[in-house]
């Protein structure tokens, strides 16, 4: 059976889309394919990499990737998932194959200030943010016919 293919994107792909696409194949890996991109390569955030090795998955030999570098490869994906602002989600292409366009808004991890402490903290809530929307997406999309 093929799997639902899904791409999570953000400015950057150092935060956000790099935890939903490991929330979304840790939870569902079976049923779910997903990758991540940003509109610019960034740098995989530390403190993202930490936050996520408190709860068990590890993301530190990730690689921040493109998503026009997608575009020109011609993947393809039936859900293409925006994790940034909305202003920032317009600039994302469009995937001829994509069933669906979502946007989910969360906090840039790289905008948060004050102590590492405080950072830490800030992210944990986006971080169980993502993994509460792509617990929800899969529960919504796992009986889809492709």
């Amino acid at each position: 059976m093929s799997k639902i293919k899904v791409l999570f994107m953000c400015i950057h792909n150092s935060a956000r889309s790099q935890m939903a696409e490991a929330f979304l194949n840790v939870f569902a890996g079976d049923r779910f394919e997903a990758e991540s991109a940003g509109l610019e390569k960034g740098l995989l955030n530390p403190l993202v990499i930490e936050a996520m090795k408190e709860i068990g998955i590890d993301i530190s030999r990730n690689k921040t990737k493109e998503v026009f570098d997608f575009f020109k490869q011609g993947k393809n994906y039936h859900f293409v998932v925006t994790v940034c602002d909305e202003a920032s989600a317009e600039n994302c292409p469009f995937f001829p194959s994509q069933r669906e366009k979502i946007n989910w808004s969360f906090p840039d991890p790289s905008k948060f200030t004050g102590s590492h402490d405080e950072k830490i903290a800030q992210i944990r809530i986006v971080r169980d943010a993502i993994k509460k929307k792509v617990e929800q997406f899969v529960a919504q999309k796992s009986g889809l016919p492709l």
